[in-house]
């Protein structure tokens, strides 16, 4: 069996070349996944135009796949050979290691079984996302929310979910609905009512003049925990800037580094891999226990809807392309 990789050659270089690559073996709780469809996200042609993060070239990037398990090591019970998955993968952490090749090499807690009616192209949307949710939520250092159950009783806590047409903010706020926390959420007004259909309580229009003021008035009689802030800008960080000075709460941020947090605030930006290593308590939860069961229930949607790109491999570059060019409510996803 050979494996082929869409590799990144330098930095700020050539576009992906489709070539051979090394067929990874599964380890002690490790998980190796046949690839059905692979999803890109911004930091992929980031990583492409800007040349950061990777530390050596040729590389592989990409953090979404989805597809069959075809081998699994020492250790791993949850998933044999042949079940349908989805995982999320660490291309920063593993060289050479990423999602976008025809078989991954990914840890065994973040690999989740998915029902036979999900389509792989719409179960790629979902890992990154899961991933960098939980952490913004429910780390310690962020905003230590509750941990998500299968039925979950309404703990008085609510959050601010900054951004909640994002692929993060469309999951965070599912998975802090699944943790009994009340959720507001801001977005475009054309997607709001999307964000309801997630268990968003209130969806406000971020670019409203009186955003802030609703979003005050909708955490009313609640234990505000914080932001979830999802875009990890300095003018996302100034728009809710008010609500946690008259409120309180903490924040997380999927910006490494965020910057513009209001003097005082505490919190901190996530690095979603963590969930699987030193805050592996978040993933033992969501991963292993509530992400299988949510998704066979119907309790997790995969959203925000993929936008499929067909070609395998060769098309990968092509979804770059496309996500650059930006997608509203949408993710570029490459079938294999």
């Amino acid at each position: 069996m050979s494996n082929k990789a869409a590799w990144i050659t330098e930095p700020k270089g050539n576009p992906l070349q489709v070539k051979e690559a090394p067929m990874p073996t599964a380890g002690k709780g490790e998980v190796v996944v046949k690839n059905h469809a692979v999803a890109v996200n911004p930091v992929d042609w980031k990583i492409q135009d800007y040349g950061i993060f990777l530390q050596k070239y040729p590389n592989i990037c990409g953090t979404d796949v989805a597809g069959e398990v075809y081998e699994v090591g020492e250790g791993v019970t949850h998933v044999k050979k042949g079940d349908r998955v989805l995982a999320y993968d660490f291309p920063l952490l593993l060289e050479a290691q990423g999602g976008f090749q025809l078989y991954t090499l990914c840890n065994a807690l973040v690999v989740s079984k998915i029902p036979s009616n999900l389509a792989y192209t719409s179960a790629a949307v979902l890992p990154l996302a899961i991933s960098t949710a939980s952490a913004c939520l429910f780390k310690k250092e962020t905003l230590a929310l509750p941990l998500p159950d299968s039925n979950p009783s309404s703990t008085g806590k609510s959050v601010l979910v900054w951004g909640g047409s994002s692929s993060v903010g469309a999951t965070a706020i599912q998975l802090a609905v699944g943790a009994g926390v009340k959720v507001v959420s801001v977005a475009s007004k054309h997607n709001l009512d999307k964000l309801k259909g997630l268990g968003a309580s209130a969806a406000i229009d971020y670019k409203s003049p009186k955003a802030a003021e609703d979003i005050i008035a909708a955490l009313e009689g609640t234990d505000f925990a914080g932001v979830c802030d999802c875009i990890g800008t300095p003018d996302s960080a100034k728009a809710w800037a008010p609500v946690v000075k008259k409120l309180g709460g903490r924040y997380g941020s999927v910006m490494p580094g965020a910057q513009g947090i209001p003097e005082g605030t505490e919190g901190a930006s996530v690095f979603a891999p963590s969930v699987a290593l030193d805050d592996r308590y978040v993933g033992d939860v969501v991963w292993a226990k509530w992400v299988p069961e949510a998704l066979q229930n119907g309790k997790l949607k995969a959203v925000p809807e993929a936008i499929v790109i067909q070609g395998g491999l060769d098309a990968v570059q092509k979804g770059y392309d496309e996500q650059k060019k930006g997608v509203s409510f949408g993710k570029i996803v490459v079938e294999l």
